[in-house]
């Protein structure tokens, strides 16, 4: 389907796109009444929850591999990255995306500067994170977060939602962490201590690298016992998990389950877990995306990027030929992921 033709199809039957693909503008004025409840946080101001639009709830702009002790953003150079990127944002935009969730941590590439001239040159508004990511065997944990405390890691994240990340007035929309397999490590569960003690100052929602049913289990075990409401944890990578009955387990406590590693190779899957989830009636809890991207820090010419198209081209007629409704579809794209990410 031409590209013209889907956007169409997009307006006329989901009425998901905005008018026009113009940039938006830096802090748009908000109502007198806007609280943190009906605004999210963007790389380049508050926004009404309401106006965020269709949203991929997981990918990325750039990630460097090289371990919290190396990391440096004179690793690379800027302008080069956004020379990279920024055509297949612009051409996201142009099939329907309004808002991607970049979920690029602290110590592993995160870059809110270079995400900001993104959203403004693009269109698209860009959201990014607080938190640390104890995934891939801590490899990305920074060395003082062995020794901090819950408490004193929390507070890290709570100056960066309320004064800006990196020196930066941008703040984060969400905690972005990271855990290894059950039973949780030492640092993996004060890390999910952490984000429970920061949610409940801040109320920002929590997305979690969570390869197992087996740990997100004990992830929710841990918010539940520091009374974090369920419904602010999101399972990120939960389709790696190959016993279903985790995903509805998840589910029914409140939490929202991600689909995201939507690919060519992997329609079929991404599909049926849906329509999996559609059948026990838990959609209101599914979240879907790519994990796309993304420019590799280290690699010539940042590697082999992956576009974030497939949703779009493939996945949404996926769902419709296996008889999704429009309002269906809408609810997976727009309504859950405001409602995922809209304080708690």
């Amino acid at each position: 389907m031409p590209t013209l033709s889907r956007r169409a199809w997009l307006t006329s039957t989901l009425g998901l796109m905005a008018a026009g693909c113009a940039p938006r503008q830096r802090g748009s004025a908000l109502s007198p009444a806007s609280t943190t409840e009906s605004v999210i946080e963007t790389v380049t101001g508050p926004v009404r929850a309401d106006t965020l639009g269709l949203t991929l709830m997981h990918e990325h702009v750039l990630v460097d591999f090289i371990g919290a002790s190396e990391v440096s953003r004179s690793r690379y150079d800027a302008n080069v990255v956004f020379r990279t990127v920024l055509p297949y944002l612009q051409q996201v935009r142009q099939l329907g995306c309004d808002a991607i969730v970049e979920c690029t941590p602290a110590f592993l590439g995160r870059d809110p500067q270079l995400l900001t001239r993104l959203s403004e040159a693009s269109g698209i508004h860009i959201l990014s994170n607080t938190g640390y990511y104890g995934a891939a065997k801590d490899r990305h944990v920074p060395a003082f977060a062995f020794t901090e405390t819950a408490e004193q890691l929390a507070a890290r994240w709570r100056r960066e939602a309320e004064h800006g990340m990196d020196g930066t007035p941008i703040k984060p929309a969400f905690m972005k962490i990271g855990v290894d397999d059950a039973p949780l490590s030492a640092i993996d569960a004060k890390l999910v201590r952490a984000a429970a003690i920061t949610h409940r100052q801040t109320g920002l929602p929590i997305a979690s690298h969570t390869g197992t049913g087996a740990a997100a289990m004990d992830e929710l075990d841990l918010l539940e016992a520091a009374a974090v409401p369920l419904s602010a944890f999101i399972w990120v990578h939960a389709q790696s998990e190959r016993d279903d009955s985790f995903h509805a387990r998840a589910a029914r406590r409140g939490a929202w389950v991600e689909f995201d590693g939507i690919s060519p190779a992997s329609l079929a899957r991404h599909v049926d877990l849906c329509q999996r989830m559609k059948t026990q009636q838990l959609l209101d809890h599914v979240l879907v995306s790519h994990d796309a991207g993304w420019y590799h820090v280290g690699e010539p010419g940042g590697g082999q990027f992956r576009p974030y198209t497939t949703l779009f081209t493939d996945f949404i007629p996926g769902l419709k030929s296996a008889g999704f409704s429009d309002a269906e579809v809408h609810r997976l794209l727009v309504e859950n992921p405001r409602r995922a990410l809209v304080r708690q």
